[in-house]
């Protein structure tokens, strides 16, 4: 009986020691776990960062330029009196030339900036149509408003039935050397009236400049690695709070394909030619300052006693121009301009399209072997 009962007491004493919660200690690796899969959301949040909000921000106000010109073609000088003579008539024929690349659009009534070699045709033949295609597939035909050939800047208009998607110049106007550089645009025309083409680099310098090309100054150049391919003229470089910062423009390549130099023009630069088209139209540079100027060459500068062939003379000051106003004298030697330094000719000229009648330039000569500085207020040309 004794032992019936101690059997019985060990079996109740089993039974409640399964019943306890189980502590860490009890818990059996081997045995199957539930496991709870991320969301969709989760994950698609992950993947987002700085770029692709600034790509989702600045997409809308993206969009393709298309231009079309219908130009006039005369047959040879020789048919085309024989036609004139026999016929009554001119042996003329139409051509139609098309111009291809990208804008954005800067304010929600239909300002759309983009380069002056893109709408060029729009510019030149009085036959032409400007066509800019958004990333919904809408098409609206735009007015060219100005244009500006020195900086590569116009200004287009349309006239949308509600408010546009817009983005902004960056505020502080300056691209940081190493910052995120996003490239926006319609390279080669491919995708028309759809989302643009994103490339993704950073910036790899500031303030470069080139010489004089084709009557186009490109001075202070930002330059980027982002993948810029022609169509994408036009297209805003932005940042990663999506700012525009430039204007992307050109590539330097010897095979015509992007090999990680592009250059856009700088947003301080082209907000101001941006707002200038927009009130007058046109860029005033009709300055005159009465100097007549040549480069220093090597005879000069031996016959100067300057110790290089650099900078600019002065050759002869008009009177009573704004030069002589200023105190230039002949003989001064232009070595320094607008805290750049001056090495030829080509460099005054172009430094002078950044400013306008009106606007004080402070020059640095050499004189009588002393550095004189000089504050000369541009005048107007009458012309």
């Amino acid at each position: 009986m004794s032992r019936l009962l101690v059997s019985l007491l060990f079996a109740v004493a089993l039974t409640s020691g399964c019943s306890r919660a189980q502590t860490p200690q009890d818990f059996d690796a081997k045995a199957p776990q539930t496991i709870v899969a991320p969301s969709a959301d989760s994950i698609a949040d992950g993947r987002k960062n700085a770029i692709t909000r600034a790509v989702a921000a600045a997409t809308p106000a993206v969009v393709s330029v298309n231009v079309i010109g219908i130009q006039t073609i005369r047959a040879d000088p020789f048919f085309d009196e024989f036609y004139r003579q026999f016929l009554g008539r001119r042996l003329e024929r139409d051509r139609t030339v098309q111009g291809l690349g990208s804008g954005f659009v800067i304010s929600p009534d239909g300002y759309i900036v983009t380069n002056d070699h893109v709408i060029e045709i729009a510019s030149q033949l009085e036959r032409s149509r400007i066509t800019v295609s958004f990333y919904d597939g809408r098409s609206m035909e735009a007015r060219l408003v100005g244009t500006d050939t020195y900086t590569d800047v116009a200004l287009l208009k349309v006239e949308p039935e509600e408010p546009l998607n817009y983005i902004s110049f960056a505020s502080d106007g300056d691209a940081i050397v190493g910052e995120w550089a996003i490239a926006l645009g319609n390279p080669f025309g491919l995708f028309e009236a759809n989302e643009p083409t994103v490339t993704v680099g950073v910036v790899s310098a500031v303030d470069r400049d080139f010489e004089v090309q084709g009557g186009r100054v490109y001075r202070d150049m930002i330059q980027t690695d982002a993948a810029i391919n022609r169509g994408n003229s036009g297209g805003p470089l932005v940042n990663a709070n999506a700012e525009v910062i430039g204007v992307n423009t050109f590539i330097y390549s010897q095979s015509g394909g992007s090999i990680g130099l592009g250059f856009a023009v700088p947003s301080h630069k082209a907000h101001q030619i941006v707002d200038e088209l927009k009130e007058n139209g046109v860029v005033d540079r009709s300055y005159f300052t009465g100097l007549s100027v040549i480069d220093v060459t090597t005879s000069l500068a031996r016959a100067l006693g300057l110790p290089r062939a650099e900078g600019v003379i002065v050759r002869d000051v008009q009177p009573g121009s704004p030069a002589d106003d200023a105190g230039f004298q002949p003989y001064d030697v232009i070595v320094g301009m607008a805290g750049d330094d001056v090495s030829n000719r080509q460099q005054i000229v172009a430094r002078l399209y950044d400013f306008r009648p009106d606007d004080v330039v402070d020059f640095t000569v050499m004189r009588d072997g002393a550095l004189v500085e000089i504050a000369m207020r541009l005048g107007r040309s009458e012309g």
